[in-house]
């Protein structure tokens, strides 16, 4: 038996296994003290990059996603190797996805965009002072490079029209990190 919080897992089981996801059924005694079963996923960690360029415009991605079935607009997004480091990880993002290289880095946060039942920890960044490059996106990637003003892609935030979850929260952290950098009158 293990403790998890006030959680008791008896017995975990992986039910599925691949490159990117792990799916686990865990025997449980609840917090109540009764007898249950548990499921989670654990997907790969994952980086996210929104790059923004020395006037303010923000680069991003417009690709079909698998998953949600439709084009979404995000910031530069994919898994971290087993040999990597988050930072390696969102350097490579960038450069393969839309052929960026940034000389500023600044690490953002960390999010974890599904607390119930799935692991899936994303480090967010900042990208800055760009140099623009030839793209080298993997054979499932179909991606459009979108460039937006930082007060569209707010916009586009608060309008649902930017959904993915750590583009959301990093977009608006750099907003809020450059409204306070702002001097007050």
């Amino acid at each position: 038996m293990r403790e998890h919080g006030p959680w008791k897992i008896l017995k975990s089981e992986q039910m599925y296994c691949d490159p990117w996801i792990q799916l686990f059924r865990d025997q449980v005694q609840r917090p109540d003290g009764k007898p249950g079963t548990y499921a989670t996923v654990h997907l790969k960690a994952g980086v996210c990059v929104i790059a923004m360029d020395a006037v303010g415009n923000l680069h991003l991605t417009k690709e079909f996603h698998y998953a949600v079935g439709r084009v979404t607009i995000e910031g530069v997004s994919g898994g971290i190797e087993n040999d990597e480091s988050p930072a390696i990880a969102a350097t490579r993002e960038l450069a393969e996805e839309l052929g960026i290289t940034a000389k500023r880095w600044t690490r953002l946060c960390v999010v974890d965009p599904f607390t119930a039942a799935i692991l899936s920890p994303v480090e967010i960044y900042l990208a800055e002072d760009l140099s623009f490059n030839e793209t080298n996106p993997e054979g499932t990637e179909l991606i459009e490079h979108v460039i937006m003003p930082l007060d569209e892609g707010i916009q586009a935030v608060l309008d649902g029209v930017i959904t993915h979850a750590p583009t959301c929260v990093g977009i608006l952290r750099i907003a809020l990190q450059m409204q306070l950098k702002q001097p007050r009158v």
